[in-house]
């Protein structure tokens, strides 16, 4: 318990925490939000979803689960479980369920209507939706269950059904896709984000594993998370900069990651980015560059139309001759287009914080600094020495000005009640006669009569006797009350 072994200890601590919290996988594990917030992570959101399956059954008595899927997911409030059909019992179903997020936006009503309505949706580059509802509190949805997995488990090289930390944490092996491979994914996944955008549908969940691979084809996951409110994946790196400011932008922003992770097999250490390693294609680069730099995210990000005219993925052809269908009601696409815009102002509002926030922090950090000190004291001490040498020189000024003016007006009438003549001698008649007064200054008061000239060595005295009535101020004076004794007392 010695205080410098605690202390060491404590900074320790401080160093082991901060390098897990900027870790993007372990700063949103449920471990470590727990550990750093108790209060706000106590509740057990498996058996909560759990109840809710329950329920679902109920009314549903055809399906059953086969087996939890624990932590396959990095969502705290999204629970994942492997499921089955009662009549077909080789057919394997994932049901995921999760918990409405900061950014639902939708009426209960528009909300349970849009989420039905994904399994409608059809489209090459979609994974199926073979059910899914809504609730005022949650939603529930089942896809076929995939043994390839997602486009994540094919770059960590991964088991779809193992935890997400253990899968994707720490990789042995890091290693990026084909150049032919990163041209037809990239293409395919811009061609459903180009879809939804036309169709007014926000997204911003792009990353690698919400993209499952159906032979040599991707297809997009969770629609329904826009529609449930809930964080985007990446909403931590792009909160940071104030020109993604809508879900067209976050997208391609995502997009950006999730093109890196391809290329190197890992996902880039700090956004942004301003030197890339060796790529497959320099046209893999140029990609890259538009979204991840400095420069980009400071200019704003590219359309996705733009993208996809760009030399990676222009010559890129597309096999598939399915045709897309996705049916959205006028007076959904309005409630659509509202829920959109308040996301976003949410987003700003939060980018605007967090800028305030940075701001403030770094000039803390300016101003606390050592050599932030050191430059302060040195600025004072010349501002004091400054100070003191115009005082110096002000009063030099002052004191010379007195003996111009003490010996410009010797002659002066104010002087010369007090001054003394000279004393007569033997020798004065010898004497040459003084010369007359040299004229007075501006300043000083005509002469009203002719004085005799002062000794030369009193003109300092009469010199300051001069200043000081020139600057009498009655005023100053203080008031005094006077006793008079004079009046005769009888005792």
């Amino acid at each position: 318990m010695e205080r410098e072994f605690i202390a060491e200890r404590q900074k320790g601590l401080q160093a082991y925490l901060d390098v897990i919290t900027t870790h993007h996988i372990l700063s949103n594990c449920e471990l470590v939000k727990k550990f750093l917030d108790p209060n706000s992570y106590s509740v057990n959101y498996t058996e909560i979803a759990l109840q809710h399956v329950s329920m679902f059954f109920r009314s549903e008595p055809k399906w059953e689960v086969a087996e939890p899927l624990k932590d396959i997911g990095w969502r705290i409030r999204k629970k994942y479980f492997l499921m089955k059909i009662k009549n077909q019992p080789k057919e394997r179903l994932v049901l995921s369920w999760a918990d409405l997020g900061p950014d639902k936006y939708l009426s209960d009503r528009d909300l349970q209507y849009a989420v039905k309505l994904l399994s409608s949706c059809s489209h090459p580059y979609i994974y199926k939706i073979t059910f899914a509802t809504a609730n005022e509190s949650s939603a529930l949805v089942i896809r076929p269950f995939s043994e390839k997995g997602t486009l994540k488990d094919l770059i960590y090289k991964a088991k779809p059904k193992d935890p997400f930390l253990k899968k994707y944490c720490n990789p042995k092996k890091i290693q990026g896709l084909e150049l032919q491979q990163i041209k037809t994914y990239g293409r395919q996944i811009l061609e459903v984000l180009k879809f939804l955008h036309e169709k007014g549908f926000p997204y911003g969940h792009l990353h690698s594993a919400n993209v499952m691979l159906d032979g040599d084809t991707c297809k997009l996951l969770d629609l329904e998370n826009s529609l449930l409110g809930l964080p985007s994946f990446y909403r931590s790196y792009f909160s940071q900069f104030r020109k993604i400011n809508t879900l067209e932008g976050v997208d391609v922003h995502c997009f950006g990651h999730l093109l890196y992770e391809m290329t190197y097999g890992r996902p880039p250490d700090t956004i942004p980015v301003e030197s890339f390693p060796p790529a497959p294609s320099v046209f893999v680069v140029s990609v890259l560059e538009s979204i991840l730099t400095s420069e980009a995210l400071k200019n704003g990000m590219p359309t996705v139309s733009r993208l996809l005219q760009m030399p990676l993925f222009s010559d890129v052809l597309l096999t598939n001759s399915e045709k897309p269908q996705f049916k959205i009601p006028t007076k959904l696409k309005e409630a659509l287009k509202i829920s959109k815009e308040c996301i976003e102002k949410r987003l700003t509002e939060e980018q605007k914080l967090i800028h305030q926030h940075r701001r403030l922090t770094r000039a803390q950090s300016h101003h606390g600094s050592e050599e932030e000190k050191k430059k302060r004291k040195i600025l004072a001490r010349k501002k004091s020495k400054r100070s003191a040498n115009e005082s110096g020189e002000e009063h030099s000024a002052k004191y010379s000005n007195s003996n111009n003016s003490a010996g410009s007006g010797a002659s002066s009438p104010l002087t010369s009640p007090s001054s003394p003549t000279p004393p007569s001698t033997a020798g004065a008649s010898s004497i040459p006669p003084a010369p007359p007064p040299p004229p007075l200054p501006p300043a000083a008061p005509p002469p009203s009569t002719e004085v005799p000239t002062a000794r030369p060595e009193a003109s300092a005295g009469r010199g300051a006797l001069l200043s000081s009535i020139q600057n009498f101020q009655k005023g100053t004076l203080k008031k005094t009350q006077t006793c008079d004794y004079s009046a005769p007392r009888i005792s």
